[in-house]
């Protein structure tokens, strides 16, 4: 019975396999390109304001920033399944939030990359490349008494 329905199904199988393998190869050369070109200051800048080119041009800014959020739910979906099927799932959902545009976007990314495991691998990428290691803020985990004083 199983068998019958892998046999009658067999086209989408090979389909679901060659996407599933060309996303792992694919990630495994684009991650580490996308992480050695994030600045090493990333995390402790301040507001970034847009380009003139951008501010000038705003039917542009529009395209790109729908092509660029576009791509970067594609990752995080590509990351999500990367989760059950092989490949750097938690690193590649990063990357695609990286590229999104959402209000606490800032907040998520650095909650993600200052979990040890993260950024022990997004570092590891980096000094193969020779590029300077993620300057990241401390996780505060316990909160002083008396702050809000």
């Amino acid at each position: 019975m199983i068998f019958e329905w892998v046999h009658i199904h067999k086209i989408a199988f090979w389909w679901i396999g060659t996407l599933s393998i060309a996303t792992f190869v694919g990630t495994l050369i684009i991650i580490p390109i996308l992480i050695v070109r994030i600045p090493a200051d990333y995390f402790k800048r301040k507001k970034q304001k847009p380009d003139h080119f951008y501010r000038r041009y705003s039917s542009i800014r529009i395209l790109v920033l729908a092509l660029k959020n576009l791509l970067g739910l594609t990752f995080i979906i590509a990351g999500l399944a990367m989760l059950v099927l092989p490949g750097q799932g938690i690193i590649t959902i990063l990357i695609g939030i990286m590229m999104l545009n959402f209000p606490g976007k800032f907040a998520l990314q650095l909650r993600i990359v200052q979990q040890p495991t993260v950024l022990g691998a997004i570092n590891w990428i980096r000094m193969k490349a020779n590029q300077p290691v993620l300057e990241v803020p401390k996780l505060n985990l316990i909160k002083e008494r008396g702050q809000g004083k």
